[in-house]
Order: structure tokens, then C-alpha cells, then sequence
């Protein structure tokens, strides 16, 4: 009888361990891809923001200095694009404002130079997008 309940007890505590070690793997695999979500979308963000602040230096340039050389709207586009591709990696409000963003861009690109009007509604865009992002890097766990 004694050899019997031993036997008992070292199966359940083989079955335990095996649930244990499985549940500890589990949350282990879950973790890590988490983590690797978080850093793409951490690192999307940060290069979209660095692409905001080059895009608006490019608008200041071309419409209050009227250097076109520098502000090139090919330059802009290159940047948009960049913008818009690297939303891909985030999530869905922050590719919104990203493709409002490329749209008002090439509606309003050819008047940089020479409408305010046309600055202050793709700033407004670069805006959002920057609100989105920091919503968005708020949120991840």
C-alpha cells in the first residue's frame, strides 16, 4: 500500500511540474512577443517622428525662407512616403492620420512656397499623427 501512494504522489507531482513548466513556457513565449511588438512599434514611431520634424522643417524652409533648393517637395515626398510606409507598423489611428497626412500632401505640396493656408493644414496633419503616436506608445504594456 505504502509503495502504491508513492507512486501515486510521484505522478502527481511529474503531472504538476509538466502543467507548470507548460503554463511558465507559455506566458515566457507570449512575453517575449509582446516585447518584440512593443520595440517594432516603439521604433516605427520614433523614425515617423523623426520624419515629422524633418517635413516640418522642410515646409518652414520653403515658406519662410522661400528656399526651394533646400525645401525640395521631392524631399517632401521621400518623407511622406517614409511616414506612411512606417505606419504600417503601428497601429490602425496612427495610419490614418499618416494617409490623411500623404493626402493633404499632394494636394497642397505645389502651394508651399506661397499659401499659409496650405503650411498650416499640413502642420495640422503632422500634428495629429504626432498626438496618435503618443497615444499610441502610451498604451503598450
Amino acid at each position: 500500500m505504502k509503495m502504491k501512494q508513492k507512486l501515486h504522489l510521484y505522478q502527481v507531482s511529474v503531472i504538476f511540474s509538466m502543467v507548470f513548466a507548460l503554463v511558465g513556457f507559455s506566458y515566457n513565449t507570449w512575453r517575449l512577443e509582446a516585447s518584440e511588438y512593443n520595440n517594432n512599434v516603439r521604433l516605427a514611431c520614433f523614425e515617423i517622428l523623426k520624419e515629422l520634424a524633418a517635413l516640418e522643417q522642410l515646409l518652414y524652409i520653403a515658406h519662410y525662407d522661400n528656399d526651394m533648393q533646400t525645401a525640395s517637395p521631392r524631399k517632401g515626398w521621400v518623407k511622406v512616403g517614409l511616414i506612411k510606409d512606417f505606419s504600417y507598423l503601428t497601429n490602425q489611428n496612427v495610419q490614418t492620420s499618416s494617409n490623411s497626412l500623404h493626402q493633404t500632401w499632394s494636394k497642397k505640396w505645389e502651394s508651399i512656397s506661397s499659401d499659409s493656408h496650405s503650411i498650416e493644414v499640413i502642420v495640422k496633419d503632422i500634428d495629429k499623427v504626432r498626438s496618435d503616436i503618443k497615444q499610441l506608445l502610451t498604451s503598450l504594456e
